[in-house]
């Protein structure tokens, strides 16, 4: 057993040492907000932000998560970057969408007026089939002009 504090609540979940923290979340949590996609850190659809760092919960045991601030998109009710992403159409199928929004969080709250090479920097750590790349650089430009990144 161990307990996660995740989205300002604290939960106990029975894990085996092996289990990855998108599996916990997902299935010990109800929390399917982040998505299963490649398994091996390379697409980004898995992303939290643990301590304030955008981490991939695939490469993530859940044991290591233990005493850490895990946020994850549905702990991000009406947040700026989430109604830019609306307003802009920075989404297709959705599928990597959380994990965008989750990256693009933790590079607002880092770098709270991060360059054009800084953004795109960022946004290259995750992936989107979709081809979004535009729409996403858009909407989170467009936060940093509202002055609201939070």
């Amino acid at each position: 057993m161990i307990d996660l504090k995740v989205n300002g609540e604290e939960y106990e979940a029975d894990i085996h040492a092996s289990d990855l923290l998108l599996h916990v979340l997902r299935e010990k949590l109800g929390l399917t907000g982040a998505k299963p996609g490649c398994l091996n850190g390379d697409c980004g659809a898995c992303t939290v932000i643990m301590n304030g760092k955008p981490m991939k919960s695939c490469l993530v045991l859940a044991i290591e998560a233990v005493g850490t601030d895990i946020l994850t998109i549905e702990g991000l009710i009406h947040s700026p970057i989430q109604k830019a992403f609306i307003e802009h159409f920075a989404f297709q199928c959705g599928y990597c969408t959380p994990g965008f929004i989750m990256n693009c969080q933790a590079l607002l709250s880092q770098h709270p007026d991060p360059d054009l090479e800084t953004i795109k920097q960022w946004l290259s750590s995750n992936i989107c089939r979709c081809t979004s790349y535009q729409e996403i650089e858009k909407a989170v430009t467009s936060v940093l002009k509202q002055g609201g990144n939070e």
